[in-house]
């Protein structure tokens, strides 16, 4: 049973009467809403004083699974804490082992993964910027981004089975090759979502009412996204230049990231609510730039494996090694121990979203109530991704 709140005075008012600071429960909801989180507010009138995001509900002990289970099982549990990153959670965890194996992969499956990678990015971000209106009162948002990401989640489903957990990669490569045409599908899908993408942007961009509820509110400045280790898209918005496919490549960033290819950082400096919507935005483009650049290059390589042949028991050498990838929502990192067995010893997971929210205790304070849900929204988490 939860502790009352207590009421803490504090002066005393107009007329000689007594005011007391208010304690508000935000939540938790129900599981079968977006998320369990509670956040702990003590208001003064209709500012916010001091707020306690309380974390846990939703803990699945995912450290401790991981440890008792092998390397090809580790994979269907990986990718489920962030539930919108789902290929991306699977891309750190083999790229650790298959680092700790000295293993090469197939250059034809790492092109396929960083394009299936980017994909999935367009899903996590085409999510939040339907939802994130929805929350501030504009419903015909959600429409439009649902619809895009129906598209593009049909061609997710056709290589890999899998609407939201893909279970596509596996150590040493991807489950299957591309099935025939695939390609052309998803350059197609891509194109009609770049065509229709105006449509929401003009419910976003153009909206004066979504402006006035989200510009210069809740302004995050560099010094705390560093303190607190906030990464991502809200750490960008912020004037953070940091991104690890540029900064510390894998897959195929290299080539993405360098001279001649499409990829480029996304950043703003307001730090505010609407800042960080932007980035969200301009990431899209971003991605379905890289998507169409991973096509080509696929394209043009010759047909091959797209996995290596394992053993029929794995087991990874003894000794450590961290793998961090920028996920859609920040910075997702592996710490894998092995003692030279099948399962690990240790793997501990450095999520996204824990540091994005913690930072929550900063970013309230001083402000008004009315604008707690603006801010809360922009902070895109995934509750999953809090509690592991």
């Amino acid at each position: 049973m939860s502790e009352a709140p207590r009421e803490l005075t504090v002066g005393v008012g107009a007329g000689g009467l007594a005011t007391a600071d208010m304690v508000l429960n935000i939540g938790p909801q129900h599981p079968a809403t977006h998320g369990v989180l509670r956040l702990r507010i003590t208001l003064d009138g209709e500012r916010i004083v001091k707020a306690e995001p309380i974390v846990g509900y939703m803990h699945r002990g995912a450290e401790k699974l991981f440890e008792v289970r092998d390397y090809r099982q580790i994979l269907v549990l990986a990718n489920r804490h962030d539930w919108l990153s789902a290929f991306s959670n699977e891309i750190g965890l083999v790229l650790a082992v298959e680092r700790m194996l000295g293993m090469d992969v197939p250059e034809r499956a790492t092109w396929t993964r960083t394009l299936m990678t980017e994909l999935n990015r367009v899903l996590n971000h085409l999510m939040f910027l339907g939802s994130y209106p929805l929350e501030l009162g504009a419903i015909t948002p959600i429409f439009y981004a649902f619809r895009e990401r129906e598209d593009l989640q049909a061609v997710m489903e056709e290589i890999s089975g899998g609407r939201m957990h893909y279970m596509f990669n596996r150590v040493g490569g991807l489950r299957d090759d591309l099935p025939s045409g695939w390609l052309g599908r998803v350059e197609s899908t891509i194109a009609e979502v770049r065509r229709r993408l105006p449509d929401l942007e003009s419910l976003i961009v153009g909206n004066e009412i979504l402006h006035a509820r989200t510009r210069g509110v809740g302004v995050l400045d560099l010094a705390t996204v560093s303190s607190y280790g906030v990464s991502g898209p809200i750490a960008r918005a912020s004037g953070l230049d940091v991104d690890l496919r540029r900064d510390q490549p894998y897959l195929s960033y290299a080539e993405l990231f360098g001279p001649d290819g499409p990829g480029r950082v996304v950043t703003r400096t307001a730090g505010d609510c609407q800042a960080r919507l932007e980035v969200l935005l301009e990431q899209v483009h971003v991605s379905l730039d890289m998507a169409d650049y991973c096509i080509q290059r696929l394209r043009g390589l010759e047909r091959g494996p797209v996995n290596v042949r394992l053993p029929k028991v794995l087991k990874v050498p003894e000794g450590s090694d961290y793998v961090a990838t920028e996920n859609p929502l920040g910075f997702n990192g592996y710490y894998l121990v092995s003692r030279g067995e099948k399962t690990p010893w240790r793997l501990k997971l450095r999520s996204a979203s824990f540091n994005n929210v913690a930072v929550l205790s900063e970013l309230l304070e001083g402000c008004l109530l009315a604008d707690m849900v603006a801010i809360l929204g922009s902070m895109f988490f995934v509750v999953g991704d809090i509690d592991k």
